[in-house]
């Protein structure tokens, strides 16, 4: 029986990593500065357009390291 508890934990938590992405995703369009930032490389030629959003990943992942960093830290002091 614990195989099965152990299992609903986990889909429980997988469920809700999947429902906070797609609030963060729902609510990404209406960051006004995300994908439209300085060093970010976009380029049109005729029909063909390449946009490379270096700065908005580079800026994203020290967010998100920041962010998982300090929960970690959260939770090991307990």
């Amino acid at each position: 029986m614990t195989n099965l508890s152990d299992l609903g934990r986990l889909l429980i938590v997988v469920g809700g990593v999947l429902m906070l992405l797609g609030l963060v995703l729902l609510l990404s369009g209406r960051v006004p500065f995300l994908g439209r930032m300085p060093g970010d490389i976009n380029i049109r030629r005729g029909n063909i357009t390449l946009y490379f959003p270096v700065v908005t990943c580079l800026m994203l992942s020290i967010i998100l390291t920041v962010v998982v960093n300090l929960i970690l830290v959260l939770l090991r002091r307990r």
